[in-house]
């Protein structure tokens, strides 16, 4: 194992989710992965025998919560990184996380576009060092953790409408077409398709013909499953 890169620990309880996220930063120039662990003491098992530094931290787990995972390690001085992974969206969780040096969250569902951009910056962020020289390096060096701001969804698509389609696709157990989609959503066929379409180009949803019924089939699209 190499000790030029940075040695992720992935801790997720799914495994299907787990594999998907270690694939993920397999695929990141720079990081290499140290461990996979599906809970709190898997995770620890590998921190005693392996050098880690920074953790992709899903703060769900069968036995604890992720953030008493970090609360242990710090009370025990292990000092590595940790980006916690959730699809949680409690703002008190997150000050909580950021007391305990979490620096960064991401949140579930994510594409690996997602995760390699915010890799790339806590590498950036991690690569800093020596004298600053002035406030602005040092605001500099801390602002490459932010995510940029804005243009994150294709012109004409609204996150609100985004998020009704993806959560209406994720609930289907057959996935859906366009036309049930909007139907389920309340906008058109046409526009559900932009809605669905956009989720495939992210990697969050995949798309196959249904064939079976007279004329031309329909595609149907289905959510991935490690994006859950």
């Amino acid at each position: 194992m190499s000790t030029d890169t940075i040695q992720v620990l992935v801790v997720e309880d799914d495994p299907v989710a787990a594999d998907a996220h270690a694939l993920y930063v397999g695929r990141v120039p720079g990081f290499t992965v140290a461990g996979v662990a599906h809970s709190r003491a898997g995770a620890v098992r590998v921190l005693e025998r392996t050098r880690v530094d920074l953790l992709l931290l899903d703060l769900y787990l069968p036995d604890g919560h992720g953030l008493h995972l970090v609360r242990s390690l710090r009370a025990a001085g292990h000092l590595a990184d940790v980006i916690a992974v959730t699809s949680a969206r409690d703002l008190a969780v997150v000050r909580e996380g950021v007391s305990l040096g979490v620096v960064q969250y991401v949140l579930k569902p994510f594409t690996f576009a997602t995760l390699r951009d915010r890799l790339g910056r806590y590498a950036e962020f991690r690569a800093a060092a020596g004298e600053a020289s002035g406030q602005d390096e040092v605001d500099r060096a801390l602002g490459a953790l932010r995510a940029p701001q804005g243009g994150a969804l294709p012109k004409g698509l609204s996150g609100p409408t985004l998020e009704s389609v993806t959560r209406t696709l994720r609930a289907s157990t057959t996935g859906l077409t366009a036309a049930e989609a909007g139907t389920a959503v309340g906008i058109s066929r046409i526009t559900a398709r932009r809605y669905l379409e956009h989720l495939v180009t992210e990697g969050r949803a995949a798309r196959s013909p249904q064939y079976g019924q007279i004329g031309r089939p329909e595609l149907q699209y289905r959510w991935l499953p490690f994006n859950r």
